[in-house]
């Protein structure tokens, strides 16, 4: 394939513009934009025809300025314009929003800000075009270096279809440049809520404070132990509160305020909240406020892969915190546990709509399941199948003739043979989908249900499902769903349904956002950050893929 410097292309742009366009030191800049971008090569043959990929910082800048026909687009002869002034103080306070400056070359950027040579000018010019465009996905949709570093585990980071020169002649027919760029990330509570940690852990972080706490016996309520006055300090310091608010700041006994506090903490860190200052909660009162402000970072680069708008009647699932929660009008209704997929089945990170329910559901068996569970054990129990109340077909076609299971030879039948089968469970209390299912179409086949295994939900830890999400209440949360203006919908509604034994599909007007997510760091309803387990260990996979060089 032909390959031509972009010097090429610049240079016969220059060559189109009448000689009067202009002043001189007009004219002047413009050739040192053609000189500079000289250095990036783009294969000429595709030029037009290539996507402008942020990755691609050479085709991103000549896609861009052959635009705008080597003109530069932020700068003058005199320097940096207001708008280059505006894009410079968001690339710089990057922070903000949980990314790193360096990654936008703020510091180069500052360094030419006040040269007046020409091939400065033109350097910054480019300078503040890639990075500006960079930020503005990134803060956007969220970096794609997560999805670069592992596309089935990171599958949302990053918009692959953004395209840059489209991004820029927006940005260039926008007034108000300030209001755009506080417009990009997200706004719901949550993210906001993880903004306002960053300050709070960030002023921890320079606090000169944090000394490590002694985790050598743990400390029950009524106990005296000097680690006691550390102790209250340290919750002091989470809190934001000041010691002198506690009249037992410099007791050492384990008393009953002291107590409450700690069940608190125990409560919003994922821990068993027995009071006990064991060594799990002295382990995590002893994590470093540097390791939260990551931990918060890396949460705030979830959001920014989902959707900005949570809506105003909506579900949210945590699958880092085995629970459900629904709001309406932005506000919380109730939050539920819920059973999440195992490590080796993890539930997926997406959000839809729920548009259906169907109480008494049937129960297609997925082949994987079939293929890897159901066949060993009918090799050991040829009425395995009869006992499930699960019913064989031919095939997963219309015209699948029901089967006998308990006259076929499994053991002459092989894994490829056995997903062929349609296996389907009826109705019933022992179905494994329990007596609710809540229907969103996805491309993983996820969705929520209830089920006959109650027991689980005591569990602290609740990764038990294929990749599916199981509902402790989902009378309750049905309820919620069919819920409009105007409706007549109940429990006792829907249990007298329920009991009737048939299938029975509820469409839900409108559709109801339902956003299954993974936070590991997130914002409870009195904006109380609130911090649990990593049930997959993928905080420190995405902490590496975002900001390890």
């Amino acid at each position: 394939m032909k390959v031509m410097n972009v010097c090429g292309i610049f240079l016969l742009l220059c060559l189109w513009l009448p000689a009067a366009d202009g002043s001189a030191g007009e004219r002047d800049l413009a050739e040192a934009m053609a000189d500079h971008l000289a250095c990036y090569p783009v294969e000429l043959l595709s030029f037009k025809e290539q996507n402008p990929s942020i990755v691609r910082e050479d085709v991103c800048l000549a896609v861009i300025y052959h635009e705008s026909g080597a003109e530069p687009l932020w700068v003058s002869e005199d320097g940096p314009g207001m708008r280059a002034g505006i894009i410079l103080k968001y690339l710089k306070n990057a922070g903000n929003e949980g990314l790193d400056p360096d990654d936008y070359q703020v510091e180069t950027i500052a360094d030419l800000w006040t040269d007046p040579n020409l091939e400065s000018l033109a350097k910054l010019d480019t300078l503040l075009t890639y990075n500006m465009v960079k930020y503005v996905h990134d803060v956007s949709y969220g970096q794609l270096k997560p999805y670069i570093v592992n596309p089935e585990l990171f599958a949302e980071a990053g918009e692959r279809g953004f395209d840059p020169l489209a991004m820029i002649e927006t940005i260039l027919a926008t007034e108000n440049l300030d209001a755009f760029f506080q417009s990009l990330p997200p706004h719901h509570r949550q993210y906001r809520g993880l903004r306002k940690g960053l300050l709070h852990y960030g002023r921890l972080k320079y606090s000169g404070q944090w000394q490590m706490l002694s985790d050598s016996k743990s400390i029950r309520p009524g106990d005296e132990d000097e680690r006691i006055v550390a102790i209250r300090k340290r919750i002091a310091l989470l809190e934001n509160a000041s010691m002198e608010d506690s009249k037992t700041g410099n007791s050492s006994v384990y008393d009953d305020t002291l107590l409450e506090k700690v069940v608190l903490f125990q409560q919003n860190h994922g821990l068993y909240q027995d009071g006990i200052l064991g060594r799990n909660t002295i382990r995590e009162l002893n994590i470093s406020p540097e390791d939260r402000l990551t931990q918060i970072k890396v949460n705030m680069a979830r959001w920014r892969w989902q959707d900005h708008s949570l809506g105003d009647k909506y579900i949210l699932v945590n699958i880092a915190n085995y629970r459900l929660y629904t709001y309406a009008a932005g506000e919380l209704e109730f939050s539920l546990p819920v059973i999440v997929g195992k490590f080796q089945h993890q539930t997926p990170v997406f959000s839809d709509r729920i548009k259906y329910l169907e109480l008494n559901p049937y129960w297609n068996v997925p082949p994987s399941i079939a293929r890897n569970e159901d066949l060993p054990e009918l090799r050991k129990n040829p009425n395995y199948l009869v006992e499930k109340n699960i019913r064989l077909f031919s095939n997963w076609q219309e015209d699948g003739v029901e089967l006998d299971s308990t006259v076929i030879d499994w053991g002459r039948v092989s894994p490829t043979e056995m997903a062929r089968f349609k296996l389907r469970q009826d109705p019933g209390p022992t179905n494994a989908l329990g007596r609710v299912k809540f229907v969103f179409p996805n491309r993983y086949a996820v969705y929520l249900h209830d089920t006959p295994a109650k027991n689980l939900f005591s569990e602290q830890k609740r990764s038990f499902s294929h990749g599916c999400i199981r509902v402790s209440e989902p009378e309750k949360l049905a309820v919620f769903l069919l819920d409009a203006e105007g409706s007549e919908w109940n429990s006792a509604r829907v249990n007298d349904l329920i009991n009737l034994g048939k299938r029975t599909v509820l469409k839900i007007h409108p559709p109801i956002h339902v956003h299954i997510t993974y936070q590991t760091a997130w914002v409870d309803k009195d904006d109380q950050i609130i911090f649990n387990g990593d049930v997959y260990g993928r905080d420190e996979k995405l902490y590496k893929a975002l900001f390890i060089k």
